[in-house]
């Protein structure tokens, strides 16, 4: 169905033809996305030439999905395919306070599966409701100044999101999403009407809105709070009074946020005394809590449509008690231990500095979120080969999850990291631009 072939330059093009197709990928140059839908490829033909991809990927040193062979932590012993298990500092994880390794959140997951066992056996609807369940959604609520019914979680964020926005919309709504917004959130979107604006660019939401005004049933905006790729925060309050000028609804996802901004760690909203009026607020567990899990703030009578008419709550179990138990934890150690907030943001504000201090771009980020742009999705991927092998474990991000021309080296910061950890990484950028030149011109 295919043939393939090297040049001289190493590049390595797949000749693609059917009976009505003809094309060609060069691999030195592709993305993932060049392989999602390759028209005339059936589902076993698509595999087949994304396998023979990933296998030049990791022939020129290039791979996802590498082994970790220690608990989630600022350091890391990491599978690679040259030297084996190798130890790291880690930049791959949104662990942010470090509260995985907390043995207070430790010893209340194995009280919790003391008590209750490993799992719930159950979808909600059926049986599988447990009173850990209605403890996790108090605490949450109460985490935002709610009431304990204005909560529902679900078995992670990314379904919180998916999940919540597939119930609620349907044909004759409509979603307005800044195009930044998580992917869960484009999923949610597939039964309904949607129309994205460019990133943070008011002008554009509030044309959107006018437009849509008397067109749709309902009218939702989306946008995050923090957003994963840039680290930069949406200008909730300004959004807010747009949204409520034209009689629309707001849906603001802080995955990024919450245990990091805000004067007591509530997330990008706080600050903005918005709390208690955006009409949708989402989440994960797996982030600054350190457990697995995602969960919807709203009006108890919303919160009460989600859990009775979402697909994912009537037919598919939800979070097993070890894991409530230790969330429930870490949402209390927010407030018990500021001190590694306080940890967190000086390890921000160093490391931001130094990457500052030797001309590379960080963007606009302003959270534990910090990206290096660089541009080039090859040259992106030099970069992060070349960090493993110095011993500094980070994500190489490129199309479709930024622009092709915006990759960039993805790095989360956490409470855990250490000076010398920090300091060993900027060392290896300062190497790595001297050869890539990849500082800003």
């Amino acid at each position: 169905m295919y043939s393939k072939q090297f040049y001289i330059n190493n590049s390595y093009i797949c000749y693609i033809t059917t009976n009505t197709y003809r094309m060609n990928i060069n691999f030195s140059t592709a993305t993932f996305k060049d392989f999602e839908n390759i028209p005339g490829f059936d589902m076993m033909e698509r595999a087949d030439i994304y396998y023979d991809f990933l296998e030049y990927m990791k022939t020129n040193g290039h791979r996802y999905r590498l082994q970790n062979n220690t608990g989630c932590s600022s350091v890391m012993n990491v599978g690679t395919q040259d030297d084996g298990i190798k130890e790291m500092v880690s930049f791959v994880t949104s662990d942010y306070l470090g509260l995985t390794q907390h043995l207070k959140v430790k010893e209340a997951a194995i009280e919790g599966i003391r008590k209750y066992g490993t799992g719930s056996a159950a979808t909600p609807l059926i049986g599988g409701y447990y009173s850990y369940h209605n403890d996790l959604e108090s605490k949450i609520a109460g985490f935002f100044g709610r009431s304990a019914d204005e909560a529902v979680t679900f078995t992670t964020g990314y379904t919180a999101n998916s999940a919540t926005l597939q119930i609620l919309l349907q044909k004759e709504d409509i979603a307005i999403v800044d195009m930044a917004v998580h992917a869960s959130v484009y999923e949610g979107c597939i039964l309904t009407n949607r129309k994205t604006f460019p990133h943070n660019n008011l002008e554009a939401l509030e044309q959107i809105l006018k437009l849509s005004k008397n067109q749709f049933r309902t009218k939702l905006v989306v946008i995050d709070g923090v957003y994963s790729q840039d680290g930069d925060t949406a200008p909730i309050e300004e959004i807010y009074n747009l949204v409520k000028k034209y009689d629309a609804y707001l849906m603001v996802d802080d995955v990024h946020g919450v245990g990091i901004l805000g004067k007591t760690g509530r997330g990008t909203i706080e600050d903005t005394g918005l709390l208690d009026k955006i009409d949708i607020i989402t989440g994960t567990f797996s982030k600054t809590f350190g457990n697995l899990g995602g969960y919807v703030i709203a009006s108890k009578k919303l919160t009460n449509f989600i859990r009775f008419q979402s697909r994912q709550q009537i037919f598919s179990a939800t979070i097993p008690p070890g894991t409530a138990a230790g969330i429930i934890k870490a949402i209390d150690l927010i407030d018990e231990e500021p001190h590694l907030r306080t940890k967190l943001w000086d390890n921000i504000n160093y490391f931001k500095k130094g990457l500052n201090d030797l001309k590379l771009d960080t963007g606009t980020t302003c959270s534990a979120v910090i990206p290096v742009k660089i541009g080039d999705i090859h040259t992106t991927m030099d970069v992060g080969k070349m960090l493993l092998d110095r011993g500094v474990y980070t994500n190489p991000i490129m199309y479709p999850a930024v622009a092709r021309k915006d990759a960039r080296i993805r790095m989360s910061m956490t409470a855990s990291h250490e000076r010398e950890h920090l300091d060993k990484t900027l060392n290896a950028f300062e190497d790595i631009n001297k050869k890539l030149h990849i500082a800003k011109k």
